[in-house]
């Protein structure tokens, strides 16, 4: 499972404060903790700031990437402030989001075309947000046809089938997982991600069903998550159920948790 580290975004009120003041230390702070949680990559998000977007999302790059050995997810549907990122970016990157919205699949493809960057693709067309399987199959074929013919190898593409809330329509969630299998079955080399809390808007013990349907997506395929690593609980539920979907060969990346104390919640 490659989990991107979702904490540093600027639409989080603790997060802002530290973007406005270009506070390093306390940045550099959140990114660590998110990597020794088990991020791959850390999300940098600066999206509240229209007008600095770019200018915030190269100086959160350089900030990470000065003490965090990983990668970075820059998450901006903005191809300037992308390519702003990227010219700072210590090797390959991974850009969320791309879709076939024609203003965000015009802007964005010309950045990453021919790159060896990761792509994550969402689901969605001008037509609105996919309700069944079916739209977000035929969304996503679309997706990787565009994607491939600019050069885009299947493996560096991560499709998001979108998650909707279940408290809306009780279909949501099973279309979602659905989805998942669709794709896994139909491309083998390209890989599922998503952001999954949404799933969960307007109920209850919102963490408790989050990571359920975690466990569930996984037994689908789910390959790619972002999520918030400081979550032991949801880190330990990632574990324990690629170890029962049978992607962890003789238990041990349960094994290797168990004995590092990351059930200890």
């Amino acid at each position: 499972m490659l989990i991107v580290g979702e904490m540093i975004n600027a639409s989080r009120k603790s997060v802002r404060p530290m973007i406005e003041k270009q506070d390093k230390a306390a940045v550099i702070q959140l990114a660590r903790e998110q990597v020794e949680g088990g991020a791959d990559y850390v999300d940098v998000n600066a999206g509240i700031f229209v007008e600095k977007e770019g200018e915030y999302l190269r100086w959160l790059v350089e900030t990470v990437q000065s003490e965090v050995d990983v990668p970075c997810c820059i998450d901006s549907p903005n191809p300037k402030s992308v390519e702003t990122a990227l010219a700072v970016h210590k090797g390959t990157a991974m850009i969320n989001s791309i879709s076939l919205e024609k203003d965000r699949l015009e802007g964005l493809m010309p950045v990453v075309a021919g790159t060896e960057h990761k792509i994550i693709g969402l689901c969605v067309d001008d037509s609105g947000m996919p309700r069944t399987t079916e739209d977000r199959m035929r969304v996503a074929d679309k997706l990787v046809d565009e994607l491939t013919k600019n050069n885009i190898p299947l493996g560096n593409i991560y499709l998001d089938p979108l998650v909707q809330p279940i408290a809306t329509s009780n279909q949501d969630g099973a279309e979602f997982l659905n989805s998942i299998e669709g794709i896994r079955e139909k491309y083998p080399e390209v890989h599922t991600m998503c952001g999954l809390s949404n799933i969960s808007y307007g109920l209850p013990k919102r963490k408790f069903a989050n990571r359920t349907f975690m466990t569930m997506a996984i037994t689908k395929g789910l390959d790619g998550a972002i999520v918030n690593p400081k979550d032991k609980r949801m880190m330990a539920a990632i574990v324990a159920a690629e170890s029962l979907a049978g992607r962890d060969t003789y238990c041990e990346n349960y094994l290797n948790a168990y004995r590092d104390g990351r059930f200890n919640f």
